[in-house]
């Protein structure tokens, strides 16, 4: 068993590339877009912010791979085709944006009003108050949930097999399909994603770090 999972480690790691690969990038957009959300939640307007609720609410009350089918077959009716590597960046960015907004609502209250007194009493309008005083304190109370967000991400980039792309899952699936074995595969990408999920972990326990240092 050792010798097929050994002889099989570079097809593996070409599914971890596109794993990491889709991670980073529906990480970075759903940085984005979760901050983007959580302000319209706090500064917007009505209808902004009922926007922006329902958006959390519908994304957060939704299976991932019903998101993912959505975007991949279902525009597909209305002439909006995507392909599978960009329909999984969008799905996954999408969702892991709604929970992060949430993530960084909570933060952004968390930071004491007094702040933005200072702030005001300083001369600095409202969007300088929350994009220099405000966020980045909040950056820092979020790091440590928003790393539990991002490793969850990792794991679920094994739902974008269903429409091809050739991540992890996707390549054990292949060899599972050659060889006729399951036990082996299963294995080896399992122990792939945890190294994965540890070197994430570590990488977002030295930002938390860095930035309660800085603040």
């Amino acid at each position: 068993m050792l010798e097929l999972m050994w002889e099989n480690v570079p097809f593996l790691l070409k599914g971890a590339y596109y794993t990491l690969y889709i991670t980073i990038v529906s990480m970075l957009f759903g940085l984005i877009i979760g901050l983007v959300v959580a302000v319209a939640r706090l500064k917007g307007n009505r209808p902004i912010r009922w926007l922006a609720r329902m958006y959390v609410s519908l994304i957060r009350g939704t299976p991932v791979l019903v998101q993912i089918a959505v975007i991949y077959y279902g525009l597909d009716d209305y002439g909006i085709s995507f392909g599978s590597l960009t329909a999984a960046c969008l799905a996954l960015s999408i969702n892991t944006g709604a929970y992060l907004s949430e993530t960084f609502r909570g933060a952004i209250l968390a930071v004491p009003k007094g702040q933005t007194e200072a702030a005001y009493a300083t001369g600095m309008s409202p969007g300088q108050t929350m994009w220099r005083i405000i966020l980045p304190q909040a950056l820092r109370i979020a790091i440590a949930p928003m790393g539990n967000t991002f490793v969850g991400m990792l794991k679920e980039t094994s739902l974008v097999s269903v429409i091809g792309v050739s991540e992890l899952m996707r390549q054990a699936q292949l060899l599972q399909a050659q060889y006729l074995r399951y036990m082996p595969f299963l294995l080896e990408i399992a122990l792939m994603y945890w190294i994965m999920s540890i070197g994430f972990s570590a990488i977002l326990e030295r930002v938390e770090k860095r930035l309660a240092r800085a603040y």
